[in-house]
């Protein structure tokens, strides 16, 4: 290879020159401290320093400084000086207006080195605060110019593999225990992997069983597996000798003399008894800690070493009391005395207390001495500033106690190093030792979110970051089942920080502040107000900032109008790559402000609503790729607070106020959204003690933003963009849209004070006018997984989910409209393309923490589960309706025997109405059986006594048959006889039937009174009414009942006392023509008037259409004209008849009429002496109308249709008496999936079903002779039918209803105690378990069952 030639050497040094040169240019440029007209500025330290930088003065700040506090105005400038050492800047406040500039870094020349602003002061301390800015503060006001750009680091990312408790490459464990879980404790590890393969507890305190079952259990265990026993509580009352030498053989020398209470520890490897590590000690009583503890280093298959370690102990805590002031009887010349306490306090200071903590009344800390007389009372001094050695003065003092002892076990497995590898989704070589992080809980509880610190790692990858310690929890890093749960890991560390300086604890400077908090929550805060210069933030740390005082938080953009392009601002303003942490008061609040953009930011532990927009008019402003997690109450809002809060803080309510803290506060929120019209993009709530995120609606503006938009402009606000965002481990639910706030303050009328929640509706409309058409709101790509309530609660006009995935939610969706009515009649909530998972493989991790803990999912593994053992998890909840649900996949809702786990369900102890337009299609169920798809309820716990009308009159519409197996089928209650005909096919498991028809709803508004039951009848099954209590509190002047109805029948309607003076019946979900005809319970000598009307329910207008005039004949009720019709008042059954038909068209999701709502008013003058209204002595059997089916059942799909290999088979029995004319007959079959079987001869026939896969086998017909004569032939052929079949009976003619052959039915299910009939029908099962769908029915003239059984028959696994 050549050499290069001097003159190359020369025009490549030229180069060199020159590009350095340009380089030094163009830095000089961009860094704002290489400007040349900077003056260095080096204060020192001095509180008393009043700096004021102005008259275009420009100052380098080159060290650390301590002043009093900083104001840059009229053209001043200050810029921190890069490249030095780590500068502190301590000042109460900085103020820049006026021209005036702050500059760390800039966009291109980030600020490299590390400086820290710190703002002091107490809130208490007499300084003057800004009447604007308040205390503790960096302000921008007018003209003022904020520019922090500190270092470029990737804000946060995802874990790329699962992080496990203990640091395990694969598994890792901790299991802790206290009360209740007495006795001794194996755990069996598998010394290849670490993993815990097995545990078991044995109460060898209550019972000899026990000890035998222990012995046995660890004479099972394989030789070479870790055995981790201990003790917890209690264990040797019911100790034998078999258990003692049991563990003595595996190596244990205490076990043989375990005594009462005795904390004992022990590991050991099954087969090698001197591998055994084991501790012991004696119980010290209820005041005394004693603790075995024991480990042991292992080494796994992979070549990871790995700890076992457990601890049996009783640990002794111990709590502060409260803060006492001295007694006022308190007399002590030398010393104070614990005595008087107790006497002025008695049964709150505990005998012997472990210390003692006082300080003055105005906060200063005291130094105590103690001096102990006769080993029980003692006296002590106080000694500090003003003080005496005569007692004490002006003081208040606290104790600590210890509770009595209780026992606590644990057992970990863990690595030996105490480091930890995190795999990361993103390149995080950005990330330096020292850095601290935080991973999110991706378990219910937020708690389990963790920090560590970054340590030196050569050999990690760019996607690795090496850190300190071990988790505590499991932290997903992966895809499970579908849904992304990889845990959020964000960067708290900034080389730019500005902070609070903050107290040891906490001191009153608002109203009750330390009942809630234990630590000083007055910190710094920035604040940005209107006509500032320019803000832009970046690579900057937030912490101890935000105050719990209004308007002083960690960045506050206040009332700024709008800060981007369209206000003028060029570049526009943000907040971007932003750690906020350890904050008293939200993170980002946009305060009648718009258009700015916070990307990149991680809100951490912050009191109140994380990223907060405030008062309604906010708008266009984007939070993209923003991160929220452990977001706790506050004491601000109404909506911040938690329930305590709620109840103790009554400021701004009237007298009387009771609060009601689940419905006027509880919604602290990791993102409160007070207009739909900004853009959430590819942000994570993993966090809050409510919801995640939260859109709330300003019917008007509230604070200084009132009068900005007209009243009701945000609930119509289209929603701005909402895109692959994501939210877990909140309490409440992962999103709701939902409710307002109150605008108006307190009075007599509504005693509530301003901002409390309130009832709301969102119904998104072009240009925010609901005269124009509809814009939906568009949910995409969100994904919501272990929050603890609801996955999503969305009501509204159009809301529409697409792309969605909802994992281990207590609840995975509800969609609502209105409850009483759709706020906006015609639109539709809808998901599609998404997935539910119920029972996920996340398992979450077994702590003392957990709320809950138990079995779960299709293998009946030990997880978190999301509020109680048997809470019913569900999927999507129907609510009211509309809804659409189209092309969405179920997977893993199994319900076991206790918890009624389902895809689809309802909301539980519902009042308001239930839409038949619900409807459903293109659904797949994935590892769901058949009986899981859906659940209508059942007395019992969460469902109460599903008693409400709601709960009685719940259906959709199954449109291809992907739930049910019959398209364009109803699901429906299965005792709900208003809309059940002849053919319908009851799904036991599912507490439904299948059914079909032509459905509406009638809406019954009584007044005068407004507080009656109303029983509903159709004439086709008049046994079986309906009683409705109605959707309104009895407080309201009119009460609403609901019924859903199926069309073109005949009703009659009842009340438990005298019929209402006035009704309204609104006719909904009718399409022009329907109708049906309905008999109204009057008294006797009750005159009428009865008009129609449409009301315009947007426009608040209603039109007079006709009047309806007496008939004396029932079929001129044919008779309907749009301006007249005809009433039939039948005064001797007491009922008045109307034909009640639709006169218009409607939109398809719409409840009434393009005109209109039709009704029908009726005012009825009803005599004073009259009686309960109730007339179905005299209506039946009068009005009994024949059931007829008018809308044919469905064909069920095929075997080769289906998608699932567990499938219904439908099973119809029916046995009658026939008659025509003189000739009478009796008829009886079986029908299996459609092929019918005839009994032909008197006696039963019997059809036996494989329960595996649904087909017939048998078939035998036992004639009387044989019942009466030889019954040990059908049960013989009862005990030879193999287990797990599906076994059918039914009777003809006058078979033998008594004798032994009847005991055949209790083998097959029927239960004892049962007298059969002339006629009977008897579904049964052959096997260890009775199916919820086994069934007798017997009667003297008919029996009948048609059912749909699951295929294969399975029993469900106790809870």
């Amino acid at each position: 290879m050549a050499l290069p030639t001097s003159k190359y050497l020369a025009g490549s040094l030229g180069f060199f020159l020159f590009v350095v040169s340009s380089v030094s240019t163009e830095a000089a440029v961009t860094c704002p401290d290489r400007e040349p007209e900077l003056e260095i500025w080096n204060p020192g330290h001095n509180e008393e320093n009043r700096v004021e930088i102005r008259n275009g003065r420009k100052l380098l700040l080159s060290s650390s400084a301590t002043v009093h506090s900083i104001h840059i105005t009229d053209g001043g400038k200050l810029v921190i000086k890069d490249d030095v050492q780590p500068i502190i800047l301590r000042t109460r406040h900085i103020l820049i207006e006026n021209d005036g500039e702050l500059h760390i870094g800039s966009e291109l020349c980030p600020y490299q080195g590390n400086v820290v602003i710190v703002l002091y002061g107490r809130a208490d301390d007499g300084s003057q605060p800004n009447p604007y800015f308040g205390q503790k503060y960096l302000g921008v006001s007018k003209g003022g110019t904020l520019e922090i750009h500190g270092k470029k680091k990737l804000s946060w990312t995802f874990l790329n593999k699962t992080l496990h408790p203990g640091g395990m490459e694969e598994g890792g464990y901790y299991f802790e225990r206290s009360w209740g879980h007495r006795g001794v404790i194996v755990h069996v590890i598998d010394p290849k992997t670490g993993a815990v393969v097995h545990s078991d507890r044995f109460d060898t305190y209550r019972a000899k069983e026990e000890s035998v079952r222990l012995a046995q259990y660890l004479g099972r265990v394989a030789n070479g597996m870790i055995l981790s026993v201990a003790v917890n509580d209690e264990g040797s009352r019911n100790l034998d000798d078999l258990a003692r030498k049991a563990m003595t053989k595996l190596g244990s020398k205490h076990f043989l003399h375990l005594g009462f209470r005795h904390p004992w520890s022990f590991i050991t490897i099954k087969g090698n008894p001197s591998s055994s590590v084991e501790d012991h000690i004696e119980y010290q009583g209820h005041k005394g800690s004693a603790v075995a503890k024991v480990f042991k280093l292992f080494k796994a298959e992979n070549g990871e070493h790995f700890n076992v370690s457990s601890t049996s102990e009783w640990v002794q805590d111990v709590e502060w009391t409260e803060w006492f002031e001295k007694p006022d009887k308190a007399r002590s010349k030398d010393m104070e005395k614990l005595s008087d306490f107790k006497a002025a306090h008695p049964d709150k200071i505990c005998r012997q207390p472990v210390d003692i903590q006082a300080m003055t009344l105005d906060g200063a800390d005291l130094s105590t001495e103690v001096f102990y007389k006769g080993g029980h009372d003692y006296q002590f001094l106080c000694h500090g500033k003003d003080q005496t050695g005569e007692g004490c003065r002006n003081y208040r003092v606290r104790f600590l106690c210890g509770k009595s002892v209780k026992p606590k076990l644990t057992v970990t497995v863990d690595t030996n190093v105490n480091s930890t590898i995190l795999n990361l989704v993103d390149d995080v070589s950005s990330w330096r030792p020292g850095d601290r992080l935080v991973v999110a809980s991706t378990d219910y509880s937020m708690y389990q979110a963790e920090e560590f610190q970054v340590l030196p790692c050569r050999t990690c990858r760019p996607t690795q970051v090496k850190v300190a310690g071990k988790a505590t929890y499991l932290h997903m890093g992966e895809v499970v089942d579908g849904v992304d749960m990889r845990a959020e890991v964000g960067l708290l560390t900034r080389n730019v920080v500005v902070m609070g300086e903050m107290e040891q604890q906490c001191y009153e400077y608002s109203s009750k502040l330390c009942s809630f908090f234990d630590f000083d929550t007055f910190g710094g805060h920035i604040k940005i107000g209107l006509d500032f210069k320019a803000t832009h933030i970046e690579g900057l740390e937030l912490k101890y900032m935000g105050q719990q005082t209004m308007g002083h938080y960690p960045i506050h953009f206040h009332m700024a109008g709008d800060v981007d392009e369209k206000g003028g601002y060029n570049p526009p303003t943000y907040v971007k790559d932003t750690s906020i942490h350890n904050t008293f008061s939200r993170c980002v609040t946009v305060h009648g402000s718009n258009g700015l953009l916070v990307k990149d930011v991680v809100g951490y532990d912050a009191l109140g609503h994380c990223f907060f927009t405030e008062d309604g008019p906010e708008e266009r402003n984007t939070f993209d790729h923003c991160l929220g997690l452990l977001v706790k109450p506050s004491t601000l809002l109404p909506s911040d607070r938690d329930s305590r809060m709620c109840k103790l803080i009554t400021e701004g309510a009237y007298p009387g106020y009771i609060p009601k803290p689940r419905q006027d506060c509880s919604a602290v929120s990791t993102f409160w959204i007070a207009n739909p019209h900004n853009n959430l993009i590819n942000c994570a709530a993993a966090g809050s003690e409510e919801t995640g995120f939260w859109f709330v609606l300003h019917h008007v503006p509230t604070g200084p933003s009132a009068g900005m938009y007209s009243p009701g402009y945000s609930e119509h606000m289209p929603m701005g963009k909402f895109s692959n965002n994501r939210a877990h481990s909140n309490y409440r639910a992962g999103m709701i849209i939902d409710n307002g706030v109150k605008t108006t303050p307190a009075s007599a009328k509504d005693k509530r004070p301003i901002l409390t929640l309130i009832s709301g509706r969102y119904s998104p409309h072009k240009d925010a006018d609901p005269l124009k058409p509809r814009e939906p709101a568009i949910i995409e790509g969100f994904i919501a997984y272990k929050n603890q309530d609801h996955g999503a609660w969305l009501r509204g006009g159009d809301v529409w989910l697409d792309n969605c995935q909802f994992a281990d939610n207590g609840i995975g969706l509800t969609l609502a409209s209105g409850g009483t009515f759709p706020h906006d009649d015609g639109s539709k909530q809808e998901i599609k393309n998404s997935l539910f998972v119920g029972e996920s493989g996340n398992l979450g991790t077994e702590t003392m923490d957990n709320e809950i803990w138990g079995p779960g999912g299709l293998d009946h593994r030990g997880r978190t589960l999301p509020i109680g053992p048997d809470f019913p998890i569900r999927g999507i909840q129907f609510y009211d309706g509309p809804i659409n649900v189209q092309n969405c996949t179920f997977r893993k809702f199994a319900a076991l025997d206790g918890r009624h786990t389902s895809a689809l369900a309802f909301r539980l102890n519902n009042a308001w109405q239930s839409c038949p337009n619900n409807n459903v299609t293109a659904i797949r169920f994935e590892d769901v059986p058949i009986t899981s798809r859906v659940f209508f309820g059942e007395p019992g716990p969460w469902f109460n006594d599903l008693d409400m009308d709601g709960d009685k009159t719940s259906v959709f519409h199954d449109v291809d048959g992907s739930v049910s197996e019959y398209p364009g089928s109803y699901l429906i209650k299965e005792d709900n006889w208003l809309i059940k005909h002849p053919d319908c096919i009851d799904v036991p498991d599912w507490r439904g039937s299948i059914c079909s028809g032509h459905f509406a709803q009638i809406y019954i508004q009584a007044y005068k009174p407004a507080n009656l039951k109303m029983k509903i009848i159709k004439n086709d099954y008049h046994n079986h009414p309906l009683y409705l209590e109605g959707a309104l509190s009895k407080s309201t002047h009119y009460q609403q009942y609901q019924p859903v109805i199926t069309l073109r029948k005949g009703y009659t309607i009842h009340w438990d006392k005298t019929a209402p003076e006035e009704l309204a019946i609104w006719l909904i979900n009718f399409n022009k023509n329907d109708w049906i005809q309905v008999g109204f319970c009057y008294p006797k000598g009750t005159t009428f008037s009865i008009l129609s009307d449409i009301h315009n329910r947007l426009l608040k207008k209603t039109y007079k259409t006709g009047t309806f005039y007496r008939t004396s004949q029932m079929e001129k009720l044919e008779h309907r004209y749009p301006t007249k019709g005809y009433y039939y008042w039948d005064e001797d059954t007491g009922l008045l008849f109307l034909k009640l038909k639709a006169q218009n068209e409607k939109e398809r999701f719409a409840f009434c009429s393009v005109k209109g709502c039709e009704r029908i008013r009726i005012k009825a003058v009803i005599p004073k002496t009259a009686g309960v209204s109730d007339c179905e002595a005299t209506a039946y059997p009068k009005y009994i109308e024949t059931p007829i089916v008018e809308v044919p059942m469905p064909k069920k799909l095929s075997s080769a249709q289906l998608k699932t290999k567990d499938h219904l088979i439908e099973v119809k029995i029916e046995t009658y008496k026939k008659q025509y004319f003189h000739l009478k007959d009796d008829f009886a079959y079986i029908e299996v999936d459609g092929v019918r079987f005839f009994l032909t001869e008197e006696g039963v026939q019997l059809v036996v079903i494989d329960g595996h896969h649904g087909k017939v086998v048998d078939r035998v017909t036992f004639k009387n002779s044989i019942l009466q004569g030889i019954p040990a032939q059908i049960e013989n052929y009862v005990n030879n039918i193999k287990d797990h079949s599906i076994v059918l009976l039914t009777s003809k003619g006058r078979f033998i209803s008594r004798g032994p052959w009847t005991k055949v039915l209790e083998k097959l299910g029927a239960g004892e105690g049962f007298r059969l009939k002339e006629k009977v029908a008897f579904v049964g099962f052959k096997g260890s378990f009775r199916p919820v769908w086994v069934k007798l029915v017997t009667n003297e003239d008919s029996a009948k069952i048609y059912q749909a059984l699951p295929v294969p028959v399975l029993k469900k696994m106790k809870l």
